[in-house]
């Protein structure tokens, strides 16, 4: 009787990882299906229009990307790296505030903060008008660097994006060994000499991963380049299928873009290549050194400055435009705005979760070597652009569109019209393809913190996978699911370049709103949408950064 009981879960659960094993595979093909089609589009016969970008435009969308990405680059070094060192292991007034406050831009947008510096910074702004005030020039009688120009877009790139390496940075110089940096100490090098020739090659793969991230970022934004007029990839695909309605061109441009992707991982996995970089100390890293006088000033403005211009400034920036629009926001097309970002936001943050919860279990059940391989296929949409996911999407579901179309009116006479293209199922395939990594890695995390001898127990007791999962799994993910839900939802929330492209017609988002405000100059209306997208954005980052102070403590 005990064998037969035994039995039966025993055979129902093999069933039941079978069927999940099966499901995730076609759920993963479905999720890479975009990067295929892109694969298929740039080797689609040639057109006049490739050959005419690739003698005009497309070596201007080389460089500039080129400048953007070694700019970027230095810039988040800069500006994480030394901030990372002094937070980490010296104690200056401020230095608990800054610890886990200098996460914080990354709640700005890069176009939200070009906005914002564009408004301070153009000819009209109060900067120029203030220096005009004080020294008595006029225009033309005094040198002002262009905010919107390639330099412009690298510093707004670079204020937002360099906390990516700032977290990356301080974990390893928090997690270095005591014993290593205090041997740096007796062979006569200060505090800079050890980090220089200790500290800084330990922390070099957690560096590296940082910057690779932000260039992946950069390499994905449409709403600065496009507001600052630096013609890159990510605008030369809008161009191409917009303006110029060449879908291979376009394609073509994406598959472009994708080799600048797997240029920027590859740089950073030979970074690292197969050197290994372990903590085998036995205690942690040493009490961090008081500073005083100069010192303390210097490392107190050092970490001031990211913090600053990064998010306070930038913000205050918006605030005050958004009260010169504030009729803007009790406008019912605001409503309108925020209720389609908000609910196109909560549905893909639902769907995302469910199908990172379906990878992730299916992944756990079955331990099978293609369940993990459908998991990292339908984790590479993280590292597309989203101009390049929507032309994977938009291409073949508009030619399903049109064949359906042409059967009924062949079949029945009726006019049916296009049914996905332009759909909010669309754009929600989207969000989808971009950001279902976030949630994937979310819960593959909080699964792998579940001992597995609780799932045995509860089979043993006759529960089904499916089972196991709602009863004991997801009450302990919780945690889990909640931020996977809110990290993906404040993604969607700041989304331009699929929204842009994808979204249904008379159908914007307070992202797209904000951008469109701005290209007509009507930067008051646009710190309106952008404040809200920032402080919806301010949610994680928050959570974040409580986290990381209460681990420091």
């Amino acid at each position: 009787m005990a064998l037969q009981a035994g039995a039966g879960p025993g055979s129902s659960s093999a069933g039941g990882g079978v069927v999940l094993s099966a499901g995730a595979i076609a759920l993963a093909a479905f999720i890479a299906a975009p990067i295929l089609a892109v694969a298929l589009l740039s080797i689609a016969p040639g057109t006049q229009t490739w050959s005419h970008l690739a003698s005009t435009v497309l070596p201007g969308y080389v460089g500039n990307t080129l400048a953007l990405m070694a700019g970027v680059a230095v810039g988040v070094i800069l500006l994480g790296v030394p901030s990372a060192w002094l937070v980490s292991m010296f104690r200056f007034p401020g230095s608990r505030l800054f610890d886990w406050a200098l996460v914080v831009p990354l709640a700005m947008p890069a176009y939200v903060i070009a906005y914002a510096y564009t408004d301070l910074l153009q000819f009209s702004g109060p900067v120029q008008g203030a220096l005009r005030t004080l020294s008595g020039r006029q225009a033309g009688e005094y040198w002002f660097p262009e905010v919107r120009s390639v330099g412009g877009a690298i510093a707004m790139f670079s204020l937002v994006l360099y906390p990516y390496v700032y977290l990356l940075a301080r974990a390893a110089f928090v997690a270095q060994a005591a014993n290593l940096l205090e041997a740096g100490r007796l062979l006569g090098r200060g505090a800079w000499g050890t980090f220089a020739l200790v500290a800084l090659p330990l922390a070099r793969p957690g560096i590296a991963a940082g910057a690779s991230l932000a260039l992946m970022e950069t390499l994905a934004d449409f709403g600065t380049v496009s507001y600052f007029s630096v013609q890159t990839f990510t605008t030369g695909i809008f161009d191409a299928w917009l303006s110029l309605s060449d879908v291979a061109a376009a394609g073509q441009l994406a598959m472009v873009l994708l080799a600048f992707v797997a240029l920027v991982l590859a740089l950073e996995r030979a970074n690292r290549g197969r050197a290994r970089y372990e903590n085998v100390a036995a205690r942690a890293v040493a009490a961090r050194r008081e500073l005083r006088g100069v010192h303390a000033i210097g490392a107190f403005l050092a970490c001031a400055f990211p913090l600053l211009s990064g998010f306070l400034v930038p913000a205050a920036a918006l605030a005050l435009l958004a009260a010169e629009g504030s009729a803007v926001l009790l406008s019912t097309r605001f409503g309108e705005l925020v209720r389609n970002s908000f609910s196109l936001a909560a549905l893909t943050s639902i769907a995302a979760v469910a199908f990172a919860l379906l990878l992730a279990y299916a992944a756990r059940l079955s331990r099978s070597a293609w369940v993990a391989r459908a998991n990292r296929l339908a984790g590479l949409g993280y590292a597309l652009p989203g101009a390049v996911i929507a032309v994977g999407i938009l291409v073949p579901v508009s030619r399903f569109d049109n064949l359906l179309a042409d059967w009924f009116k062949s079949a029945w006479g009726i006019e049916l019209g296009l049914l996905v293209t332009g759909s909010v199922a669309a754009l929600i395939y989207a969000y989808l393809v971009r950001f279902l990594a976030i949630a994937l890695q979310a819960l593959e995390a909080g699964l792998a913190k579940i001992h597995p001898g609780m799932e045995d127990a509860a089979r043993s007791l006759g529960l089904a996978p499916g089972a196991v999962l709602a009863r004991v799994h997801a009450p302990m993910l919780r945690g889990s699911l909640l931020s996977a839900a809110l990290l993906v939802f404040v993604d969607v929330m700041k989304e331009i370049p699929a929204t842009f492209m994808m979204r249904p017609f008379n159908f914007d988002t307070l992202a797209v709103q904000a951008y469109n405000y701005a290209a007509d100059e009507r930067l008051a209306e646009a710190g309106a949408a952008s404040l809200v997208i920032v402080a919806v954005g301010l949610i994680p980052v928050i959570g974040l950064a409580v986290t990381m102070a209460r681990k420091r403590q």
